[in-house]
């Protein structure tokens, strides 16, 4: 009989986890600003029924500033992940500032997408300060939260960490004092107009993927004049220089999958970042070469022209 027992115990505690494991994502959603036409919403998602404080991602999609949507089906198993690993994920709308862009001027182009990346990065701290504001209500440690995109979103995550690291103006928007406590960069790179990038503080501890052959952003840099648009490589290499955490995860011989690849395939490497360097605090720099043996050789050597082409063809 106590046999028995123990044996119908175990199979109830193992159904329990089974379901807890499973549980559906509960999302909510939010408008947390109104610009011109544009309404701005985000999603919130986590598993019911936990009232600990919990850190927070605050996700933004690709789509090449042109198009893209906050709840891509794409994106669901990855923040199914993150919810069961214990964070509340946010994904954000912003604005396309190169959506209706109708122009094959290089430099008409490139004036768009800086603008366009800008406007991104003042959603992405309207977003940030909105999170912070609910808080409370929400369960959110305000100082535990971390800046995610692919593509595009990787970019503007990128760009507003360089932001408040530069004491741009833009960072008035966010509260007094705030940092991000990780970034994490799905083939992202940062666009200046004033040269080379110029760290006047140390970041939030950054993970960065990418291909070295991506055409559609840069994996080292490419520099034009002042203009310079400058990737996980390159960055990665600043970071090294003064001695700020990072995580490299280098991939050779890829191009622009690495955009979303890693939210299926590198799942154990964010989990990582976010327990060593994030949570953890520890102060590391890693880099991390993947390279696929067969895989035929591709193109690697990109001009802004190319780069252009690949994005607004």
């Amino acid at each position: 009989m106590r046999k028995s027992f123990i044996s119908i115990l175990s199979a109830l505690l193992l159904l329990s986890i089974t379901i807890r494991a499973n549980d559906p994502l509960r999302k909510e959603t939010y408008t947390y600003s109104v610009k011109g036409t544009d309404t701005l919403r985000l999603d919130k998602y986590d598993l019911p029924g936990s009232g600990k404080v919990k850190p927070c991602i605050v996700f933004m999609f690709g789509g090449g500033f042109v198009g893209g949507v906050r709840d891509n089906k794409n994106y669901i198993g990855y923040f199914n992940h993150l919810a069961n690993k214990g964070f509340t994920v946010v994904s954000i709308d912003y604005r396309l500032g190169m959506k209706n862009l109708n122009t094959q001027d290089p430099m008409r182009i490139v004036a768009a997408l800086n603008k366009s990346i800008s406007m991104a990065v003042e959603d992405l701290f309207d977003a940030t300060a909105f999170v912070v504001d609910n808080a409370g209500d929400w369960n959110i440690d305000k100082d535990m939260i971390v800046a995610n995109g692919s593509s595009a979103g990787a970019v503007s995550v990128l760009h507003g960490e360089y932001a408040i690291c530069t004491r741009a103006k833009v960072t008035e928007k966010l509260p007094v004092g705030f940092n991000y406590a990780g970034i994490i960069s799905f083939a992202g790179a940062i666009f200046s107009t004033d040269g080379e990038l110029q760290w006047q503080t140390a970041p939030a501890p950054m993970q960065l993927f990418h291909g070295d052959a991506d055409s559609n952003v840069p994996y080292d840099k490419i520099e034009l004049y002042n203009y310079g648009f400058y990737g996980s490589k390159c960055i990665a290499g600043q970071l090294n220089k003064i001695t700020s955490p990072y995580y490299f995860f280098d991939v050779k011989n890829a191009a622009h999958e690495i955009s979303e690849s890693p939210m299926t395939s590198n799942l154990q490497e964010i989990d990582s970042f976010l327990e060593k360097y994030v949570a953890g605090r520890q102060p590391l720099m890693i880099h991390t070469e993947v390279q696929q043996i067969g895989k035929p050789e591709m193109k690697k050597d990109f001009q802004m022209t190319d780069y252009i082409k690949t994005n607004f063809k």
